[in-house]
């Protein structure tokens, strides 16, 4: 009885340990572009951990990725026959592990299939580039870079990617950034002018590319490990990759020294800390080496076994499960690139209707700005207009006034050609009374001399006739004084004979002038003379005024043609005429009787 109660006893003592632990533990996946947490069951083993990811996921070619923790200074990977629980995972609630690719295809383009299995080698690969576990070299780097913008941000648009859109991106390793001395806009233009030339590859055939070479580097898919030669430590690097193993001087990563490929290997095998390589040839010598740390030693045999595994694998007929992958992804490369190709038809179209409709946009902003300015045109047309019809009122005002001018020049010019007309006719009038004055001129002067000649006619005769009575009174008093008496005797004179004459004769004497008729005749020869110097004189005189009533004429007649000539020059709009100015030394002679 006592035994029977204290094994009661201890089966409840277990089943209340057995409540008190946890059934679940949390677990933190985190994959190359994504966090997952899970909730575990106790029993878990690494497979079921695995299975759950790789569902989530949607990964199918689960054979190259693992799960990853880290052991103190070292990683390893999540085996999947065992307990997750009963590994040397990290302690920690929730427990992080990394969902990474553990081994990689010889040719990513025959063997990777999924789409989501290229992307998460891509993201793993430019990751490892990008933190210089890969060597790249400048050129290839800014290649590279390119066609992970290209897979990132698709086709180039200039009028889209502005300069400094990729200042946010990490593209290019430090290493590359500190080799030249270039500025982060000038590594973007390189990039950018290698990106533009990527137009039309889809995501997935961009990372592909970003796949394809990456694996011609050196480093791509390699595993290093430190070991040793011999007991000496003599260090070198043990390279674990999908082509083999190769043996590296420490201080290079890139040339290996000598290389064990999987085709040529028989075995592979570790005791402790040493490892032996066999090689498939027998007269080849055995290669040896020693790896510290017993940790590192069972990594290194996961790494070798399942590479060589995948390199047999590669040389076998693929499995159903894997033509079946590749028909599927096969069908679904064609689908997408209908779909792309459907796609980039729908874009062509949106594009052409998007240029269509900025043609229409830029044609309607030129149509409104033509009508705008057609507005604004007419509007400075209407104002031109008024302007003009105010222009054209003042102009017809300005020509009714220079009709009106016109018409009162036209009458000053009737005016002044009927004043030239009676100037002209008064001209000739005086022309004529000139001509006719100096006619009567002529005529008196004549005249004159006529009378001048008949003056010194008479005055001979006046002078003869003085002289004869002279000489006649001298011989009266002769005779007188001879005939004193008969002459008293006869005291009463006989009347004289008919015809007034003196004449002295033999024997007898007439007496025929008297000195009162000769003195009354001297008078009216002088009245005579007198009259005529007057009439001289008085003819001068008109003479004179009537030629300077010709000249003032001539000189009315000038000013009146110069008048004339200059209305017409105004009203032709020519400038004046100076007034015309007769020469002084020109005269108009009459000569005086």
């Amino acid at each position: 009885m006592e035994d029977g109660h204290n094994k009661g006893a201890s089966k409840m003592s277990i089943l209340g340990l057995k409540k008190k632990q946890p059934k679940t533990f949390k677990v933190k996946v985190i994959t190359m572009d994504a966090e997952m947490e899970f909730s575990c069951e106790v029993k878990w083993k690494g497979k079921d951990l695995f299975d759950l990811v790789c569902r989530t996921v949607g990964l199918r070619e689960t054979w190259f990725f693992g799960l990853r923790y880290t052991v103190k200074d070292t990683y390893a990977w999540l085996k999947t026959e065992k307990r997750v629980l009963d590994q040397e995972v990290p302690k920690d609630s929730p427990i992080t592990f990394h969902f990474l690719a553990k081994f990689f295809p010889e040719k990513v383009e025959e063997e990777l299939v999924q789409e989501i299995t290229q992307h998460l080698f891509f993201l793993q690969v430019k990751k490892q580039i990008l933190d210089e576990e890969i060597f790249c070299s400048p050129e290839a780097s800014v290649l590279l870079a390119s066609y992970a913008v290209q897979a990132k941000y698709g086709d180039y648009e200039p009028n889209f990617h502005k300069p400094g859109f990729l200042a946010q991106d990490e593209l290019l390793p430090k290493r590359v950034l500190m080799q030249y001395q270039m500025t982060a806009d000038m590594w973007e233009e390189k990039i950018t002018a290698w990106y533009a030339e990527h137009r039309g590859i889809a995501r997935d055939e961009a990372e592909m590319d970003y796949l394809k070479i990456a694996q011609d580097l050196d480093m791509y898919g390699v595993s290093y490990f430190a070991i040793t030669q011999n007991k000496r430590d003599t260090d070198l690097l043990l390279g674990v990759d999908a082509q083999g193993l190769h043996i590296y001087s420490p201080n290079s990563k890139l040339n290996p020294n000598k290389s064990f490929p999987w085709s040529g290997i028989r075995n592979i095998s570790y005791s402790e800390k040493e490892f032996t390589i066999k090689p498939l040839d027998k007269k080849k010598d055995v290669f040896k080496f020693y790896s510290s740390q017993l940790r590192v030693n069972k990594l290194i045999l996961q790494l070798c076994i399942g590479n060589h595994d995948l390199f047999m694998r590669r040389r076998k007929v693929d499995s159903i499960e894997v033509q079946q992958m590749k028909s599927q992804a096969k069908e679904e490369k064609a689908r997408k690139k209908v779909e792309r190709q459907i796609l980039a038809r729908e874009k062509q179209m949106r594009e052409e209707a998007e240029r269509a409709k900025e043609e229409m946009e830029r044609r309607l902003f030129q149509l409104q700005d033509e009508a705008r300015l057609a507005n604004e045109a007419l509007l400075r047309s209407e104002e031109t207009a008024d302007l003009l019809a105010e222009k054209a009122q003042i102009a017809e005002e300005e020509a009714k006034l220079l009709a009106h001018k016109a018409a009162e020049a036209e009458q000053e010019r009737q005016r002044i050609e009927a004043t030239a007309l009676k100037t002209k006719e008064e001209k000739r009038l005086m022309e004529q009374k000139m001509r006719e004055a100096e006619q009567l001129a002529v005529k008196l002067v004549e005249q004159s001399e006529r009378r001048s000649k008949e003056a010194d006619h008479l005055k001979q005769d006046l002078t003869e006739a003085k002289d004869a009575e002279r000489r006649a009174k001298q011989k009266l008093l002769e005779i007188t004084k001879t005939s004193y008496p008969l002459i008293a005797a006869y005291s009463t004179p006989p009347p004289p004979p008919e015809g007034g004459d003196l004449a002295l004769g033999s024997g007898s004497m007439r007496i025929d002038f008297k000195d009162s008729d000769m003195k009354r005749l001297s008078m009216e020869i002088e009245r005579e003379r007198l009259e005529y110097v007057e009439k001289s004189k008085h003819l001068q005189d008109q003479l004179k005024e009537l030629k300077s009533e010709i000249e003032s004429l001539k000189l009315e007649e000038q000013q009146q043609q110069a008048g004339v000539y200059s209305l017409r020059n105004e009203a032709r709009g020519y400038p004046p005429e100076p007034p015309y100015m007769p020469h002084s030394n020109v005269r108009t002679t009459l000569h005086a009787p």
